[in-house]
């Protein structure tokens, strides 16, 4: 096969896109499967989405301007659900086979690709090599889907180092997130609706925020923990929107004396400029992690973080520069970025904010994400003729 790089090249790709995370469920997964689909549909990709959910009640299709969306309801008999979807889709002319997020993409990728003859590209995002390669339950299935896989695209560097360290035959590309630049924005709104929340919620103390799916590995627990420690609680509210875990929770309410702050529920992403523009830094004190969504939302709005170096973090952030830092899980360096995050003075802080916010727009801008992608998909179609 001869291919020409280029628009025309674009036209020829038609990608069967597995996932479990996918909108109108919730969280940073979904948010990224549906920016990269879109984005690559804009590049004259086609592109089918089958989305295995336990939320559908029927399998349901959805006509799409470069492609279709398949719902795919999974209930106790998965295999009768992987059966099903292929005898809807198998007789498609595919050019790729993607997974991403997931069990179910995992296990029924690798035979997809097989069946049909095209090349597997596996994308490994958030907890789906994190979690996964120590699962009794999961790790075969990773395993398998990664050494079938032609391009194994992985969100952070830390992941292709450690998968290829696993795997050192394969292909393995760094696909960072992405973000369309044009969805963040302040409005007059959102600053008068943090000011006014400021003026009544948090006595003058600087905030900082916690957003999303406030899981173990994102460290919410420890951070407080070390808030509390290390004299400074008094200096700083709290502002968590999300999901958090029940300890964190209960941590605070066994401490409201010590430590201020304001728990709000889930909010979808179009809800949460007002809640950015109130914060003075993101707190992300992940103990392992991909290229969370809100690190590019917020450092987009110029407003740093305080993060642990680990992931997505130590590749886009540089302390003293963009950010304040801390060694993921080392109680002692998170006391004392704690510590300069009090000190820090406004003025430095919103520097910080103003160059956090150059480095995405000058290298995550969602275009560029999907180029990279698209630069994948193009490379493995071709032979040795190409």
């Amino acid at each position: 096969m001869s291919l020409s790089y280029g628009h025309s090249t674009a036209q020829l790709l038609n990608l069967l896109w597995l996932t479990e995370n996918y909108p109108p469920q919730r969280g940073g997964m979904a948010v990224s499967c549906d920016r990269i689909v879109r984005s690559l549909r804009s590049l004259d990709v086609l592109v089918d989405t089958a989305h295995f959910s336990t939320r559908y009640k029927d399998w349901g299709f959805e006509k799409k301007s470069k492609g279709q969306h398949i719902s795919c309801p999974v209930r106790e008999d998965i295999a009768h659900a992987m059966n099903r979807l292929w005898s809807l889709i198998g007789n498609n002319h595919y050019t790729h086979v993607v997974a991403f997020g997931g069990l179910l993409p995992m296990i029924s990728a690798p035979v997809f690709s097989a069946w049909l003859n095209v090349p597997l590209v596996t994308m490994i995002r958030g907890n789906d090599f994190d979690t996964g390669i120590f699962s009794l339950k999961r790790g075969d299935v990773l395993r398998q889907a990664l050494k079938a896989s032609s391009v194994i695209c992985a969100v952070s560097r830390d992941k292709v180092e450690k998968i290829r360290a696993l795997f050192p035959q394969a292909k393995i590309e760094w696909t960072p997130n992405g973000i369309d630049l044009t969805d963040w924005e302040f409005t007059v709104e959102d600053f008068l609706s943090a000011k006014n929340w400021r003026d009544t919620a948090t006595e003058n103390k600087r905030v900082l925020g916690l957003f999303g799916q406030l899981k173990r590995k994102k460290g919410g627990l420890f951070f407080v923990e070390n808030l509390l420690r290390s004299g400074y609680a008094n200096r700083f509210h709290l502002l968590l929107v999300g999901d958090a875990e029940a300890e964190l929770i209960e941590l605070l309410e066994t401490k409201r004396e010590e430590i201020s702050y304001s728990i709000l529920p889930f909010l979808d992403r179009y809800e949460l400029l007002p809640h950015y523009a109130a914060c003075d830094m993101i707190v992300i004190p992940s103990f392992y992690d991909g290229l969370p969504n809100v690190l590019l939302e917020t450092s987009t709005l110029g407003i740093p973080a305080l993060a642990s170096n680990v992931g997505g973090m130590r590749d886009i952030l540089t302390d003293n520069e963009t950010s304040i830092l801390f060694s993921a899980g080392n109680e002692h360096d998170c006391r004392r970025a704690i510590e300069r995050s009090a000190n820090i003075s406004l003025e430095d802080l919103k520097k910080l904010g103003a160059n956090a916010r150059e480095m995405v727009i000058k290298n995550f801008d969602q275009h560029k994400e999907a180029e990279r992608y698209l630069d994948i998909f193009k490379e493995s179609l071709c032979t040795t003729d190409c």
